[in-house]
């Protein structure tokens, strides 16, 4: 079977099978949206088969409920569930901080609520994904219908003072049509090819008439789970990521406090 996958395919299984693990009996899990979220509910169902896993999936569209219902998931809203204790979902880009783009699938809003509402956050990707900095993958921002174009108005006019690479503002469309959202609203696909600022960007964007929200998931990311072609596997937890960031070096001196003597 997975000599027939393409490479891209093999690092998603990867990925997939790899954060699987952090499901457990008994827990209420947020179910990502997009195709390597796929990879991972088809997993999870696989070891509902035939290891007799229970748990109860809280899906982020309507796409990966009926999925999950497919492979014997049992589906819960996220009223039901009241909290989280994993979600596991993709993500369109990454960065050193664990900061993301997501929204590609068009599911940002219910992925953020979803995400937020747990107690981890683990992102399941491939390698490609990961960036020195966030942007070049286009940031969707959904908008209500009623006065889009009041909106992107504002939005570019934001842009304005961003510390970004691009500014050009697109609607996103199905064929012929806006492509709408399970919410019934719009996204606006932001091509900025550089965000200096993404947390700055995330606050403005979302104090905007009309936006409803952005795909800048910032602080919410726990556990990046890096798959391969070759089906290995690379585990980053922010944790660790933060105590090697802020450890100080004391390759020159071991004693800290040497050059303190009064």
């Amino acid at each position: 079977m997975s000599s027939e996958l393409s490479a891209n395919d093999r690092a998603k299984n990867a990925a997939a099978r790899r954060a699987a693990d952090f499901v457990k009996d008994g827990m209420r899990v947020g179910l990502g949206t997009g195709s390597t979220a796929a990879w991972l509910v088809k997993c999870l169902g696989e070891r509902v088969r035939d290891n007799g896993l229970k748990f109860r999936g809280v899906p982020t569209s309507t796409r990966t409920a009926e999925l999950a219902r497919e492979v014997g998931i049992e589906v819960i809203t996220l009223d039901e569930a009241g909290w989280l204790d994993v979600t596991i979902d993709g993500a369109d880009e990454f960065d050193g901080d664990f900061n993301l783009i997501k929204g590609g699938g068009g599911a940002l809003l219910q992925e953020k609520i979803v995400a937020t509402a747990s107690d981890k956050m683990v992102v399941i990707t491939d390698p490609a994904k990961e960036v020195a900095s966030l942007g070049k993958f286009p940031l969707p921002v959904e908008v209500i219908p009623f006065g889009m174009r009041t909106t992107k108005t504002l939005i570019e006019d934001a842009l304005g003072s961003m510390d970004v690479s691009g500014r050009d503002v697109t609607l996103r469309m199905n064929g012929d049509a806006p492509y709408v959202t399970d919410e019934g609203n719009h996204i606006l696909d932001l091509h900025l090819g550089r965000i200096g600022n993404a947390r700055q960007m995330a606050l403005t964007l979302n104090q905007l008439p009309g936006v409803v929200e952005n795909g800048l998931f910032i602080d919410v990311c726990d556990v990046v789970v890096i798959g391969h072609s070759d089906g290995t596997v690379d585990l980053r937890d922010i944790t660790s990521t933060m105590a090697k960031q802020a450890r100080p070096s004391t390759e020159k001196n071991e004693n800290l406090f040497t050059d303190l003597d009064g």
